[in-house]
């Protein structure tokens, strides 16, 4: 399920306001907003510690962005990236493979009235260690949205994840199953990395809690 066919897809975090312009007749997948870019970005926005009590928000300590330094794996479009930058993970790199940024850097052109700052990007591919070295890891935050669907990525994707995210630092992860014989070796293999937690669906944001797209929290194993 793409969010919506429209070649214009718009989303408010607090008083900021996206807008994404998609390419659904791309050959890259990249090129759309696919739902759990939205999903991700506004539980992040629900529990913002800036705008929701200390004493009711569970997720205070995990989404406290201030001073922190982030990368989006497989970007798409940059939507999880500029959400979360609107919710004050001001230091953060905006990645993907070679076909996609061009629609990438161009909605974060398209979006740089918006956030005040066009953010940082880098060619990424998961598997390359020199280009994952080059992004100077670790990061405190690893963004990935909708990017379980090939089987041939999977270990690459988590080889990625665990070499850029610190010891004490979270991947966030939204997640839609595309694929089962992808979702099976993720699953499979993520569980030999990281802790795995899963939001609670009614800790979504009760307008982007899509039945299909739940969002995970990893952290690493420890030796």
């Amino acid at each position: 399920m793409k969010f919506t066919d429209s070649p214009v897809i718009e989303l408010s975090v607090h008083d900021t306001r996206l807008s994404f312009q998609q390419d659904n007749g791309s050959m890259h997948v990249g090129t759309s907003v696919w739902p759990c870019s939205l999903v991700l970005v506004k539980f992040a926005e629900r529990w913002d510690p800036l705008t929701c009590a200390a004493a009711e928000n569970p997720y205070a300590a995990l989404l406290n962005f201030a001073g922190k330094r982030g990368v989006e794996l497989g970007a798409g479009c940059g939507v999880a990236a500029m959400g979360l930058y609107a919710l004050g993970l001001r230091d953060v790199v905006v990645t993907d493979i070679a076909p996609v940024m061009p629609a990438l850097r161009h909605n974060l052109k398209r979006n740089k009235p918006a956030l005040k700052k066009a953010l940082k990007t880098a060619q990424l591919y998961w598997g390359n260690e020199e280009q994952t070295n080059s992004l100077k890891p670790p990061f405190d935050f690893v963004v990935a949205t909708d990017v379980v669907y090939l089987e041939e990525t999977v270990a690459p994707l988590i080889g990625a994840m665990e070499r850029l995210v610190a010891d004490d630092g979270v991947v966030l992860l939204g997640y839609q199953l595309r694929s089962p014989e992808a979702h099976e070796m993720f699953w499979e293999m993520c569980r030999g990395v990281f802790e795995v937690e899963k939001i609670p669906h009614e800790h979504l944001h009760p307008d982007y809690a899509y039945e299909e797209a739940d969002v995970y929290v990893f952290r690493k194993k420890r030796k």
